[in-house]
């Protein structure tokens, strides 16, 4: 069984041309795919898996939602906003048109029949290419840039287009902000407008050309993701291609920066940072940061606004030991901002090694004394299958490197230890029980409960306790599944005090299923004889049908809550940008609810309620003083405001080049203003901008066991 615990969403935006012809048959018109240019058409294969994938989270999912009016609302949503959530492609009048499969679509998946899907993506395939070639051809014309108007990039929160003249109108606007864009990152007063026209016109050519590669694998793909994320965000269907890539990923080493990525608004963002990557070791990403150009070395920048996600993915990996320089749209800021330059060195990453890492740090109590305290780093929970499988005696794994680690701290006589799990996304279910026993005696730790309503409760078997000081778990809103399992039975036990922002949500099972055992035998043969046994895209070694991820199982804690939805929520709480509503589990609409089961027979440890409210009042108190922690609310409270902001972008030169002057100036300024609460040296105009590691949650989380050793005390 796979526990896939990754917690993003494998997303592409699409396109391609296509030709259309309706005939009306009842009620619903029946669309008749012509085999005309590039237009698709879904292959007996095709409709054979969707017909399976259906039956399978009707009868074996732990949800078993049956095709109907609501699933079929919800999975006609999700295909029109994974085409076009930003609005800058579709017409009113389609969209109107394609109300007729609102309370059907589902239904039509179930009798294999993909036609209503494909007329959707390929409506949406015509549409993109008529507006990119109009695009392309509006470079070369003439845009006053001292006309007072103004562009919205993001329109998700605006109307369909009402006419064809009105989307053309906004991409003349877009071309027109693109050039104007290009022209503010020139050097001051150096012409270079044939250079940008250049750029636009290759970034236009390539979207056109990457359009008409669009297969029906591609759309059948996306057409998949829009039914299975109607029923679970954690379900997904993988086709060949897709399926290979993803157990590559679950399994072997990766090659480029440390990133994972998903394609949103046409842009390429980073989603999940890898631990032990370049990207995680050199700091300067940041999640919601958009790449918007890739250069090789010190080579010239490629656009890569609007590729496809595989393609651009190509661009940004490479082997290990070449260097790469990104274009970055910082997280929470305006594409008008002046793009910042990241410069990383591609390495190696091995998935099974991102190792448990420990630090010492000492903090200065009330009482005047340095007490010093272990910090455990661990980005996921790991273990060597093969060589745990092979009994090998030296297999590595979380517990067995965080059980060295103590004897370390045990040794060096540290007064307290904080595990840091932010942003660690899960791992091994077995890693996170077992760890759990070294903080506790012999008990349960976690309860799962089946597709049946059976519900297993794991236990950690081993009465030794590897640390018995002290105790505290850092968490964020990107600790996951395995990670709130076991912060969850640290609280549960009072064995530590959990600090930071509530986690992620994710209390849910993932077995990865080969589609080739639901397939019957007679549709095999059916397939065979029609000359579909295996498509000609499929790669060597990939599951023949692909692959389906299907949630089995629930996670519970030892006192009956889920973690599914809720997540665990900290003792001491730190402000987040990272909101339940945007964020998490919480955020999909899809995702099962949070409910409660029965509590499991454990013996608690200790008592913290009055500890930790002792602990939240010394910190709140040390908050009122804090120049650090007024920072960090500020800078939140400017994320939120630009992440939810769609104000309109004026395209006046003089206007746009002040604002964005004044955002670099005020960005400097914010900068310095942090530099100087650390005593560092400011920055100036021209100097590359200083990498900055100040970790104000941990250096408040010391503080907070600084003040449970003194009350423990």
């Amino acid at each position: 069984m796979l526990f896939h615990n990754t917690i993003y969403m494998f997303k592409n935006f699409l396109v391609c041309l296509a030709f259309i012809s309706v005939v009306a048959c009842g009620s619903k018109p029946r669309v008749i795919i012509e085999e005309v240019g590039v237009n698709l058409k879904p292959s007996l294969q095709h409709e054979v898996i969707a017909k399976e994938v259906v039956g399978i989270l009707e009868n074996y999912s732990y949800k078993k939602v049956s095709a109907s009016d609501s699933i079929s609302n919800i999975v006609y949503d999700n295909l029109i906003k994974t085409l076009d959530e930003g609005k800058n492609y579709l017409l009113q009048s389609d969209v109107d048109e394609f109300q007729v499969y609102r309370n059907s679509i589902s239904q039509d998946f179930k009798n294999g029949d993909l036609s209503s899907a494909f007329h959707i993506f390929n409506t949406y395939n015509k549409r993109s290419l008529e507006v990119l070639q109009y695009a392309l051809a509006q470079i070369d014309a003439t845009h006053d840039l001292t006309k007072e108007e103004s562009y919205v990039n993001y329109r998700d929160k605006l109307n369909w287009f009402k006419s064809d003249a009105e989307l053309k109108e906004q991409w003349r606007k877009r071309v027109k902000f693109d050039l104007l864009s290009l022209k503010l990152t020139s050097a001051e007063g150096k012409d270079e407008s044939a250079k940008h026209k250049e750029t636009l016109k290759k970034r236009y050519t390539n979207l056109i050309s990457q359009a008409k590669q669009t297969n029906s694998n591609d759309a059948f793909q996306l057409i998949m993701s829009a039914y299975t994320n109607a029923i679970d965000p954690h379900t997904t269907y993988y086709n060949p291609s897709f399926a290979q890539r993803f157990n590559e990923d679950m399994s072997n080493t990766l090659e480029g920066i440390g990133a994972r990525l998903q394609m949103e608004n046409e842009m390429v963002t980073i989603k999940e940072i890898i631990a032990g990557g370049p990207a995680f070791k050199d700091k300067s990403l940041k999640i919601d940061d958009r790449i918007i150009g890739v250069a090789q070395g010190d080579g010239e920048f490629e656009d890569i606004i609007g590729w496809r996600l595989d393609a651009a993915v190509a661009k940004i990996k490479g082997k290990k030991g070449t260097v790469v320089r990104l274009k970055i749209l910082p997280a929470g800021q305006d594409i008008s901002v002046q793009p910042a330059i990241v410069k990383l060195t591609r390495d190696k990453i091995v998935i099974e090694e991102e190792s448990a890492k420990k630090t010492i740090k000492t903090v200065k109590g009330e009482d005047g004394k340095n007490y010093r305290v272990g910090v455990i780093t661990l980005p996921k929970f790991y273990i060597d299958f093969e060589a745990y499988r092979k009994r090998d005696p030296n297999y590595k794994s979380t517990t067995r490197d965080v059980r060295l680690i103590l004897d370390t701290l045990n040794r060096e006589n540290v007064d307290a230890v904080v595990l840091d799990l932010r942003n660690n996304g899960g791992g091994s279910l077995q890693e996170a029980i077992e760890l759990t026993g070294l903080f506790i005696e012999k008990g349960p730790v976690v309860q799962v409960k089946d597709t049946r309503g059976q519900i297993e409760i794991h236990q950690d078997e081993d009465s030794n306790v590897a640390w018995k000081g002290p105790f505290g778990v850092i968490i964020n809103r990107y600790s996951a599944s395995a990670s709130e399992i076991f912060a969850g039975a640290i609280q549960d036990y009072g064995r530590g005090v959990i600090l930071g922002s509530s986690s992620y949500g994710k209390g849910t099972v993932q077995s990865a299923v080969d589609m080739s055992r639901f397939i019957s035998s007679v549709n095999k043969l059916k397939l065979k004889a029609a000359g579909e046994t295996k498509d000609a895209d499929t790669p060597n070694g990939a599951p023949e049908f692909g692959q389906i991820n299907v949630t089995i199982a629930k996670f519970y804690r030892i006192n009956g809550s889920s973690t599914q939805h809720k997540g665990v929520d900290p003792d001491i709480t730190f402000p987040t940008q990272f909101t339940a509503e945007k964020y998490g589990e919480s955020s999909e609409p899809a995702a099962l609810p949070w409910d409660q089961i029965k509590s499991t027979n454990f013996n608690k440890i200790g008592d913290l309620k009055t500890i930790n409210t002792q602990l939240s009042t010394k910190h709140t108190a040390r908050m009122k003083n804090s120049a650090e922690y007024k920072f960090l609310l500020e800078d939140i409270e400017e994320f939120t405001k630009n992440f939810n902001s769609r104000t309109p972008i004026s395209l006046s030169e003089t206007k746009l080049k002040k604002e964005r002057d004044e955002n670099k100036t005020k960005n400097r300024n914010r900068l310095n203003k942090l530099l100087e609460l650390h005593n560092m040296p400011l920055w100036k105009e021209g100097q590359p901008q200083p990498k900055v590691e100040f970790d104000f949650i941990l250096g408040e989380s010391l503080n907070v066991m600084k003040d449970y050793i003194s009350l423990k005390k």
